[in-house]
């Protein structure tokens, strides 16, 4: 084997390490519509990945074994199917994807299950392929290289494959899928797969395979990304753009009470995480902005379970995951343009949507209101950084259908806590089990107990949601105060979600057995077993 050839196998190897981790890094994202991305996801893909490795080595061995030890066409051969196969992924992905996403809505298969077997199909083919590189390559150069050095070689050839793996993650993660997204950086991939196939033996006609490369980019550019609208009835999908942390669709729909209204989808789509009223453009009232009693409306009316509450006493609140802007706009309309609200949202790209599509005009923004600061932040890492006192720091953090650990612990609601006015409130929006399971709202409800002494819980009118209200300040009877306070309260807006408020407050006998700490906080496993819980009923 000529040198030069030594050296073309060598880059084969780095470049295939390449290819396995890029493939890795985009399966979470191709899986995040149907399933999220939360810690259970990741070990599916990671799990499957390192099976596939150990399948492809295990078949790279035998097949050079059988007839690689001199066929370097054989090497190039694998690497070309790797690409194509690579390739093929973007267009089976999103009926497979969508096939299992149907099967959670339907049949109540847990997250889990579903992501193992969707990985399983689609992912397969390339990893196996890609890891068989190395014992192909390994063979291939192994009849030149005298004994005393094998060990060398072998060592330098794990070493470029654990290279190009490092640079496949961030060149992916950091680069490629923000700024192409997860379909055409598969089909980049594939491209590079393919190219270096027909280098590596000098086979030119192996680029025809960039034909069917081509042909699936002009597919994705005509019919856009799959549109995952489930969760919105009567919608008609305006636009869906992917970040680096979410695929956001924008959508619309005419409700039969608030009219026109605009819709933020995220992931999975099986939620709607902001509404914005378009009559409220015309309007200026407060009350085109409620939705119903829709979980945003409730972080407005939180502090009236204190006693003696008006609104001139509630000036400033700290909104932890905003979305596209619907509680932090209603607080401003509420409270006045005095009022001073920080939201903070952990994806650009969301804020920028809420800035063109639902009307959010915070300080940024031309004829913006100076008050209204949007952070672009991790929540708790951004709370953290802070000095100010909030009268209402609000907690809206899902990412369906988990919510992140780290904003549902002792520690986190030790912060909060020592962010909150003396009147302040803490109001954290817990979601229920589709069959009303509360097994994770009371984990949540017994963690703010250990910080809060008094927890009250508002019951939205709509979904089903528990809002949890932790004060440090004696609550008493929040019914009652709620009750007293409606009576003075003279807000059109105010009034109308206080008057579908169902509220009762966190006894004693209804304390969980969990609290959450930093160090233990599975509210991915709470969330699993809600499913799973369906499935046996």
């Amino acid at each position: 084997m000529a040198e030069i050839q030594v050296g073309r196998v060598q880059i084969a190897v780095a470049l295939a390490g390449v290819g396995t981790l890029a493939v890795e890094m985009v399966a979470p994202r191709l899986l995040a519509p149907a399933f999220g991305t939360s810690q259970p996801i990741w070990a599916a893909v990671i799990g499957m990945t390192l099976l596939y490795l150990a399948v492809g080595y295990h078949l790279g061995g035998r097949w050079a074994d059988a007839g690689g030890a001199n066929d370097a066409d054989l090497l190039a051969r694998v690497i070309w199917y790797a690409g194509i196969a690579t390739a093929i992924i973007a267009p089976i992905a999103p009926p497979v994807i969508s096939f299992a996403r149907v099967a959670l809505q339907q049949l109540a298969v847990g997250g889990f299950i579903g992501a193992l077997g969707a990985a399983l199909i689609l992912f397969a083919a390339p990893v196996i392929l890609l890891a068989s590189v190395s014992p192909l390559a390994a063979r291939l150069l192994l009849h030149q290289t005298d004994t005393a050095v094998v060990g060398g070689l072998l060592g330098r050839l794990s070493a470029l494959a654990t290279v190009g793996s490092l640079a496949g993650t961030f060149l992916t993660s950091l680069w490629l899928i923000p700024l192409f997204g997860s379909t055409r950086t598969l089909l980049i991939i594939a491209a590079g797969l393919i190219v270096l196939a027909a280098w590596l033996t000098r086979r030119w006609r192996r680029l025809l395979g960039l034909l069917l490369v081509m042909a699936l980019l002009v597919w994705r550019m005509i019919y856009g990304p799959p549109s995952l609208a489930a969760g919105c009835s009567r919608c008609q999908v305006i636009s869906t753009t992917e970040s680096a942390n979410n695929i956001i669709q924008v959508v619309q729909r005419v409700d039969a009470t608030a009219g026109p209204q605009t819709l933020l989808l995220l992931n999975e789509g099986l939620a709607v995480h902001s509404v914005y009223n378009q009559r409220y453009a015309q309007s200026g009232d407060a009350r085109d902005l409620l939705t119903g009693g829709g979980p945003w409306d409730y972080f407005a009316v939180a502090p009236y379970v204190l006693p003696d509450r008006r609104p001139d006493q509630v000036r400033r609140m700290a909104l932890l995951g905003s979305g596209a802007g619907t509680a932090a706009d209603q607080f401003l309309a509420i409270y006045g343009p005095d009022a001073v609200v920080d939201a903070v949202e952990i994806d650009q790209q969301i804020v920028d949507m809420a800035r063109t599509s639902f009307g959010m005009r915070d300080s940024v923004v031309a004829r913006g209101n100076p008050n209204y600061h949007v952070h672009v932040a991790d929540g708790r890492t951004w709370l953290a950084s802070q000095t100010g006192k909030y009268d209402v720091i609000g907690v809206d953090a899902y990412h369906q259908p988990y919510i992140p650990f780290h904003l549902t612990t002792v520690e986190f609601f030790r912060m909060v806590r020592d962010h909150l006015a003396p009147n302040g409130v803490v109001v954290l929006n817990a979601g229920l089990g589709a069959d009303g399971d509360t097994r994770l709202a009371l984990a949540l409800a017994t963690t703010m107990r250990e910080v809060f002494p008094n927890l009250f819980v508002l019951e939205t009118a709509q979904i089903g949601n528990w809002m949890l209200v932790g004060s440090m300040q004696h609550i008493g009877d929040g019914a009652a105060n709620f009750a007293a306070n409606y009576q003075q309260i003279n807000q059109p807006a105010l009034r109308t979600t206080m008057a579908l408020v169902q509220g009762f407050p966190f006894l004693s006998n209804q304390r969980g057995d969990l609290v959450l700490y930093d160090d233990h906080a599975p509210v991915e496993r709470l969330v699993d077993e809600m499913i799973f819980g369906a499935i046996s009923q």
